[in-house]
């Protein structure tokens, strides 16, 4: 599939509130979706659910693309998401702001060109760049020592 192609997922409903959801063009085993009660039967995340881990696991690629790519080989990483809900001006409910949390289990002084990482890697996640527009999304990274790092912010 080349990008021209788009991303084509298909959704077939499943009960009240589940789908089942099919990646076309590869061989990804189908994923099912639903609502919580009442609504739905929870057997599945829900899309709020799916769009946080969207810009979870973007964000999480898109730093080991940027370590990888000044020769890092960074251990497994952990990252949290947090989507805070709020109703609109029509009373209805969005998420217009998450924060993550990534979790390094290396040093960030331990690897190459860690300050040039931290103020790019967010321009590679093609999903956090895409939403935010619409959902504020704070990153902070947290190495091994329990330091915080704020993409963006001056060194100190």
């Amino acid at each position: 599939m080349s990008q021209d192609d788009g991303i084509r997922i298909v959704l077939e409903q499943e009960g009240p509130y589940a789908f089942k959801v099919n990646f076309e063009g590869t061989a990804l085993e189908a994923l099912h979706t639903d609502e919580p009660a009442p609504l739905g039967g929870g057997g599945g995340p829900n899309p709020s659910a799916m769009l946080l881990t969207a810009i979870a696991n973007c964000l999480s690629a898109s730093l080991l693309f940027a370590l990888r790519k000044y020769k890092n080989a960074p251990a497994p990483i952990r990252a949290e998401i947090v989507g805070h809900k709020a109703r609109n001006a029509e009373g209805r409910l969005r998420i217009p702001h998450a924060d993550v949390t990534i979790r390094l289990a290396d040093k960030a002084a331990d690897l190459e060109h860690f300050d040039r990482v931290l103020a790019q890697f967010e321009q590679f996640c093609v999903v956090t760049q895409s939403v935010r527009e619409g959902v504020s999304v704070d990153v902070k990274i947290v190495d091994a020592d329990g330091a915080v790092h704020v993409p963006g912010a001056a060194a100190a």
